[in-house]
């Protein structure tokens, strides 16, 4: 498979019934829950997973999502979704972006990029990066720069 960027974190989805809406593809509403799907995955893959988050009282929340929706899933179609970390001050905010492909075709179906800053379970308010973020994010950042 050939991605935007080198050394994707990589997931596999399959449309199921349910995703799909009244004009027949995979509803719009149903690819943010695959990018936030693909997000968690790669986080809980360097070791920073919900038990963590609590543990240090912190989490990245999303601030915004930017979709272009290039073309459309259909059910039982197999997808891969691929995420990168392109951006991080290492204080408070992070960026991702995905790609989402239908390996049949090769066909990118939707490129993203979402904002996510770091915060205070406790509070839901802004709050500087722990260590343990630092340490945990870091390779998925200079794996994406590579």
């Amino acid at each position: 498979m050939v991605w935007d960027l080198a050394t994707p974190f990589v997931i596999d989805l399959n449309v199921g019934e349910d995703d799909i809406d009244g004009l027949g593809h995979a509803n719009n509403a149903v690819y943010v829950t695959w990018l936030e799907r693909c997000a968690w995955r790669h986080s809980q893959q360097l070791g920073l997973d919900l038990t963590e988050y609590r543990r240090l009282d912190r989490a990245m929340a999303v601030v915004r999502h930017e979709i272009d929706y290039l073309a459309s899933a259909y059910q039982d179609d197999e997808l891969q979704l691929a995420t990168w970390i392109v951006d991080w001050d290492q204080r408070l905010k992070m960026t991702r972006r995905f790609q989402l492909k239908r390996p049949s075709d090769g066909v990118t179906l939707l490129r993203a990029q979402t904002t996510f800053v770091c915060i205070e379970l406790s509070t839901g308010k802004p709050k500087r990066m722990p260590a343990e973020f630092i340490e945990g994010y870091a390779p998925a950042l200079q794996t994406a720069a590579s």
